[in-house]
């Protein structure tokens, strides 16, 4: 196991082997699991909700077709190696505030010198405003997956925030958000009103337990200006994890329930998570 304190933070991070997995590593930051990489087969997911999001992945464009993402929080860099795996060469900007996070990943879990990705450094907000104006329009891909230890910072939950993210998608552009949320979901509700009043259409992908408020988990959402095509659901959910749900439409309008849209003003960081938060798929380790 290897470990650091965080300067910016002070939160602790290690990463660790997995156990089970030759060549498979967790990260942990803040005594929560954040990172889950296999070095041997990076198109390997082990967390639920990253497994959902790399599904959704595979849907845009062509198989295999390379794509332009900006992934908003780094972590060990996990979806940015599946991108570069399943669609090499992809374009990716990554942004993260802890540099040390990144400087200890490289280090002891170095991603392919081939690949075309670009760390930048700062608050995910901050830096989204100073991207080059050359991606604005040009993006097929942002994942919106900040937290600061087990917990999203406020500021990036509010609808100006997710406007921000907007200008970057090209047409066929979607909007990929991270949402950690327990009984009552009232954040991730108002998370899929606010990401629905900056962009236009959302679907939710999650364990149906999450959905009914049973338990804590991660909430995908996923957010489009045009229509999701229904033809990916079928295919989301029969690829697991199981059981599963896609909630959109009249079905997400009940979901949300009137929820409020977040604005800066009224912006709080998500709910401290319990144990269970990360779930593995069955027979992983």
């Amino acid at each position: 196991m290897s470990e650091i304190v965080l300067s910016g933070s002070g939160h602790v991070a290690t990463i660790t082997p997995d156990r089970w997995v030759p060549g498979a590593f967790t990260l942990t930051v803040d005594g929560t699991p954040q990172s889950h990489v296999n070095l041997e087969d990076p198109t390997e997911l082990f967390f639920e909700y990253v497994q959902r999001m790399g599904h959704v992945i595979d849907q845009l464009g062509m198989p295999g077709e390379p794509i332009t993402a900006v992934h908003l929080g780094a972590g060990a860099l996990t979806l940015p190696r599946y991108v570069e795996a399943t669609r090499p060469g992809s374009r990716q900007q990554v942004v993260e505030l802890e540099s040390d996070i990144v400087d200890f990943v490289r280090a002891e879990l170095p991603w392919s010198k081939k690949a075309s990705i670009r760390v930048r450094h700062g608050d995910a907000r901050a830096v989204l405003g100073k991207l080059p104006p050359g991606l604005h329009g040009t993006v097929d891909l942002v994942v919106v997956d900040v937290f600061s230890g087990s917990r999203t910072p406020a500021h990036v939950t509010s609808i100006e925030f997710y406007r921000m993210a907007v200008e970057l998608l090209s047409p066929r552009g979607i909007i990929l958000a991270n949402v950690a949320d327990g009984p009552g979901l009232a954040f991730a509700r108002s998370q899929a009103a606010t990401v629905s009043a900056a962009i236009g259409n959302v679907a939710v992908l999650a364990e149906t337990q999450i959905l009914k408020g049973k338990r804590f988990g991660n909430l995908v959402l996923v957010g489009s200006a045009s229509e999701l095509p229904f033809e990916w659901m079928p295919r989301l959910l029969a690829a697991g994890p199981h059981p599963s749900k896609v909630v959109m439409g009249p079905e997400l309008r009940e979901f949300v329930a009137g929820a409020p849209v977040v604005t800066d003003g009224t912006a709080i960081p998500s709910p401290p998570p319990t144990k269970n938060i990360f779930q593995a798929r069955p027979g992983a380790g």
